[in-house]
């Protein structure tokens, strides 16, 4: 990070600091969900697929770590950690679909979730270089919403169907929490 970036990031104002405590805790989350899978998969495609996202989702995690101090941070460092394996060891017992499937579900809701604060960060603070870097996330977690998507099978049945459903009220739950605490 740079020193502008570092010196900027004892000014951001409470809403801000607020978004990004929920990005990281996302983040935190999301290295956990690849994790989970990696712990109770042995297929290889699964595999592949869960290792080259936590690439990625662990290099998003750098970089919120490296926005917000760790006193700035969400105090629920457990239950997010908690919540993410869970989200991916659970379905990756049942089958490769039910993993897409929440994959796509979860960068779906990302997708809209950094969007919402681009946008409000293009109106308030329009040279906010955590635009960029907001940007630059969001663009890899459509690629990973499209991976999964392109993975997935047309067909839910009635059970993947309400526990897509958990999953997108829970992430909507755990920013709310994470903005917080």
């Amino acid at each position: 990070m740079t020193k502008d970036l570092k010196a900027e990031h004892c000014q951001h104002p409470n809403w801000l600091v607020a978004d990004l405590r929920s990005d990281h805790a996302g983040e935190l989350g999301a290295v956990m969900i690849y994790q989970g899978i990696l712990a109770v998969t042995s297929q290889p495609s699964l595999r592949a697929f869960a290792e080259e996202h936590l690439a990625t989702e662990r290099q998003h995690l750098q970089i919120m770590a490296s926005l917000l101090s760790k006193s700035r941070r969400s105090r629920l460092q457990w239950p997010w950690r908690a919540a993410g394996w869970l989200i991916g060891a659970l379905p990756a017992l049942i089958s490769a679909r039910w993993v897409y499937a929440t994959i796509y579900t979860v960068e779906t809701f990302v997708d809209t979730h950094y969007e919402q604060q681009i946008t409000r960060l293009k109106s308030e603070l329009p040279a906010s270089p955590i635009i960029g870097i907001l940007e630059q996330c969001r663009a890899d977690e459509l690629i990973h919403q499209k991976d999964a998507a392109a993975r997935m099978e047309d067909r839910l049945s009635h059970a993947l169907t309400l526990w897509l459903r958990a999953v997108d009220l829970g992430s909507r739950a755990a920013v709310l929490v994470a903005r917080r605490i």
